[in-house]
């Protein structure tokens, strides 16, 4: 699967942030050994009308401006062309059924609001831009509640979460029209969480889906300071195989994951088993 990716996304951060540009250092590191098979592509900047698929104009220039507040989501100087990369590297990863490897997140970005360090919602701008009828699958430790709020009561896409709960956002409590939420205990472990994705994959209808769009978040790793659900490398691996194996076209974008020294690692057990469809 090739991984779309830009240095760009390290030149930003704060100090003692869990979202720093540490995560993607070693994530990059790690998949960059040659011997893992990976192929590096060159993320590019999204367009205004791309963005505009999702978020309103006030929006975008509120962020270009650094007009807006949210504790968690600094005012970075440029972040604006920071979030546009990372959010052009989505609309790739969709075009070549690849994998977004950039920062920020998107998950909790709504239509006109910065939340949780997200300022633009990555793979709700990427579903849009595809016009297809898409499975939307997000198994970050956090609830994505700016791309439940994005794609609620949509006919196009059915979306899944499975996360941590209690814990921020403090939404993804229930199931409501296309949105199915699957709250999960703290350091569940693999065999729950496996269980609860093999029911919430069983209870939908895929006729019509014509895509596959994961927001991977790896924070529910057991060694996660945020959102632990106790996975291990073993349970992303299966996570992906469970999904690889519904044979739709996919493709990745990664959200939150704040264990830096194993979020590559983490990263590519869960691409080694989305892909092992193709080696069957």
């Amino acid at each position: 699967m090739k991984l779309i990716w830009h240095p760009h996304c390290l030149e930003y951060g704060a100090p003692g942030h869990p979202e720093s540009p540490e995560r993607l250092v070693c994530a990059h590191a790690f998949l960059s050994d040659p011997q893992l098979g990976h192929e590096f592509v060159p993320a590019e900047p999204i367009t205004e009308k791309e963005l505009l698929l999702v978020h309103t104009p006030r929006h975008i220039e509120d962020v270009k401006k650094l007009r807006f507040y949210d504790a968690d989501s600094p005012r970075y100087p440029g972040i604006f062309e920071y979030a546009a990369l990372s959010a052009g590297a989505a609309v790739q990863a969709m075009k070549l059924q690849g994998f977004a490897l950039m920062r920020p997140p998107g998950h909790h970005a709504s239509r006109e609001r910065v939340a949780g360090f997200c300022y633009f919602n990555n793979t709700a701008i990427a579903v849009r831009a595809s016009g297809k009828k898409t499975l939307l699958v997000d198994i970050d430790g956090h609830h994505g509640d700016g791309t439940q709020a994005v794609f609620l009561g949509d006919p196009q896409v059915i979306y899944i979460s499975l996360h941590s709960f209690p814990n921020y956002p403090g939404t993804g409590l229930r199931s409501e029209q296309n949105c199915y939420n699957y709250p999960l205990p703290f350091n569940c472990g693999d065999a729950v969480y496996l269980k609860t994705l093999d029911e919430a994959l069983a209870s939908i209808d895929l006729t019509g889906i014509e895509q596959l769009a994961i927001s991977a978040g790896f924070d529910t790793y057991y060694k996660d300071p945020l959102a632990s659900l106790g996975l291990t490398p073993e349970g992303y691996d299966r996570i992906g195989e469970r999904l690889g194996g519904l044979g739709l076209p996919v493709f990745g974008v990664l959200e939150g994951g704040y264990h830096a020294e194993d979020l590559g690692k983490n990263i590519h057990a869960f691409l080694s088993g989305l892909s092992r469809r193709d080696k069957k």
